[in-house]
């Protein structure tokens, strides 16, 4: 470190100069993990809550929980995870989470029926068992599912200060 008084202090050394570069993007990425961890225990236990206690039809229960939980992770994004960055519009942002959310949902689909018809017609003894489809959707699907929707989330929905939303690009370019 520079120990001039009245100057800026720098770490040297790589580790520290990787924190000073990344360490926002690993706060960042901490706390959507947080949220997304407790968004996804809403779901769970909600989506059994309603199936056993109170009959609640399946697909029913789980629009019910989905929602709930995504409402959730909209706000604990919006007003923690990325608090710092510049608010637009409320409903624009809940919109464009909701789609990514459909995008990342369609992403550990994807990856369900890549392992399960894909890979389980070539080898169904170990591709059409319980735990391959486990793996595919929740390991790797939602592994891929949740960077997708962090760096989304990032790039489109809780916009930078300085990145300019869709609209403000398309104007720029007309002008």
């Amino acid at each position: 470190m520079t120990g001039e008084p009245g100057s800026r202090q720098t770490r040297s050394g790589l580790v520290h100069s990787l924190i000073d570069r990344f360490g926002h993007l690993v706060r960042e990425l901490s706390k959507f993990a947080t949220v997304g961890g407790i968004a996804f225990f809403i779901d769970f236990a909600l989506f059994n809550y309603l199936t056993s206690l109170h009959e609640v039809e399946q697909l029913t229960a789980k629009t019910i929980a989905t929602v709930i939980a995504a409402t959730f992770a909209f706000l604990g994004n919006r007003f923690w995870t990325w608090r710092h960055r510049k608010r637009s519009n409320p409903a624009r942002e809940y919109a464009l989470f909701f789609f990514f959310n459909a995008v990342g949902l369609g992403i550990a689909v994807a990856c369900l029926a890549v392992s399960r018809y894909g890979l389980g017609s070539i080898w169904p003894q170990i591709f059409q068992t319980r735990l391959a489809d486990n793996i595919a959707s929740f390991v790797v699907g939602t592994g891929l599912g949740t960077l997708f929707r962090f760096w989304s989330y990032r790039r489109f929905v809780f916009v930078d200060a300085g990145t300019p939303t869709v609209a403000e690009v398309n104007r720029d370019r007309r002008a």
